[in-house]
């Protein structure tokens, strides 16, 4: 056991709760760090101060208040004791069936008191509940990253919603980090009014751990914990490699769910999330510049020895006439494709308002699509594909030489398609065999 008193956040109202407060705060093993009468005026103080274990005070105990509950479990996963000042018979037997760790009556001895948290908190540390979302391990974690080479294909847009459908829809724990360090919209799009970012995360002094990630993330309504790009484009190389690494390593020990949304291009963050992530989706849509774009960034990857098993390819926008099928795109990448995201009106609308469109419009076709995208994603599904051995390993300077010489070579491309029309009926890339053949259909 740890020499650190253990942190403790009081919330509730009851009789005696008072005197109990006062007799905890005042005892060498314990640190109160917190209080709030109301559990949903709690957020912020319960993501800031790491707390270890939760007491929570109820006024009339003739239930568990699941509400209240609810309210706390959103910003922690620490061990919650009940304190009550009468019980009836099946208190207790509901508190344990709803994952709460025990009932104690007040008034109350200040040892017993202190024993009942110390118990607590060891059962926490044993199970991965000790702390503010704290698990012992991030082996349950699955980390996405959404990545496209090309902008304005809405990929935002889907990391977004997404987001919002895990935490909303699917009860899982989700972060999501707006990597995109110089332009990164997701802050706007949740309409979302962040007051820390991932640059004064991993400015801040001392060890980056969860404790500490959970004091920087913003809370939006849906449940998500969002973590936003700098507020300055110069800021971008501030946050280093190294540092993001413990972002990271830290949020795996907090979440169910990691969603990176990237930049459009091969930045050094970008691969340091690759290298820490389970599932990579590769947002295009249905046109050939994207496409392109798309198979361009399969073969880097590739170069980069990367598993393109991780790599699924999403269509967003997938049902526009656009005299492109999905076989023709399949054929041209390469690449199966298992999962398209329509078009709807709904979309840009739930953009302007700062709302996802999972939020929005539940019963939405678009609505729909992302939340089969959500669960098969989802950490208790069976993995997509069996990580790939960690052989034939470049070197991180290897990789982002690779990385650059790509994307100038992408850069020279579009300077040479834009002097150049193709040929009616047809969108080709010589270098890349990418070709579509129109036929018919584009002529009408």
């Amino acid at each position: 056991m740890s020499d650190q008193p253990i942190r403790i956040f009081i919330s509730g109202a009851c009789a005696g709760l008072a005197e109990a407060r006062d007799a905890l705060a005042g005892h060498r093993d314990i640190e109160l760090v917190g209080t709030a009468s109301e559990p949903s005026k709690a957020g912020s103080k319960l993501a800031s101060t790491g707390a270890q274990v939760i007491l929570h005070a109820l006024q009339r105990p003739d239930s568990v208040p699941t509400e209240e509950i609810a309210k706390i479990r959103e910003h922690t996963s620490a061990p919650i004791i009940l304190l009550v000042t009468r019980s009836t018979s099946t208190l207790l037997d509901e508190a344990v069936e709803l994952g709460l760790n025990d009932v104690m009556l007040l008034p109350q001895l200040t040892d017993n008191l202190v024993f009942t948290v110390k118990k607590a908190h060891t059962i926490g540390s044993m199970t991965g509940s000790g702390g503010a979302g704290q698990r012992r391990s991030g082996d349950s974690c699955k980390v996405i990253t959404l990545f496209s080479p090309k902008g304005g294909v809405g990929k935002t847009v889907l990391a977004t919603s997404m987001a919002a459908m895990y935490a909303k829809k699917l009860k899982k724990r989700t972060l999501l980090i707006d990597l995109d360090l110089q332009f990164g919209d997701a802050a706007i799009m949740l309409g979302a009014d962040p007051r820390a970012t991932i640059l004064d995360l991993v400015m801040s002094h001392g060890d980056l751990d969860s404790d500490k990630l959970a004091g920087f993330v913003t809370h939006h309504e849906s449940g998500l914990h969002l973590l936003p790009a700098p507020l300055r484009p110069e800021d971008d190389a501030l946050v280093t490699d190294d540092r993001l690494a413990s972002v990271l390593s830290a949020a795996k020990q907090s979440y169910d769910i990691i969603l990176i949304d990237t930049a459009p291009n091969f930045t050094s963050t970008v691969l340091t999330a690759l290298d820490r992530t389970d599932e990579l989706m590769l947002v295009a849509s249905l046109e050939a510049t994207s496409l392109k774009s798309v198979k361009v960034c399969l073969q880097t990857l590739e170069m980069l020895h990367y598993p393109l098993e991780k790599c699924h390819v999403v269509l967003n926008r997938a049902d526009t006439k656009v005299g492109l099928k999905k076989d023709q795109v399949e054929t041209a990448l390469g690449k199966s494709i298992r999962f398209g995201i329509p078009s709807n009106r709904a979309v840009p609308m739930a953009i302007n308002r700062g709302v996802p469109v999972v939020m929005t419009d539940p019963k939405a076709d678009v609505t729909r699509a992302i939340r089969e995208l959500c669960v098969a994603f989802s950490p208790e599904a069976s993995s997509v594909t069996e990580q790939a051995a960690s052989t034939a390993k470049l070197s991180r300077r290897d990789r982002k030489r690779i990385a650059d010489e790509t994307q100038r070579a992408q850069l020279r491309d579009a300077d040479l398609a834009g002097a150049s029309a193709p040929a009616p009926g047809a969108a080709h890339s010589p270098d890349l065999d990418l070709e579509f053949d129109f036929g018919d259909e584009a002529a009408a």
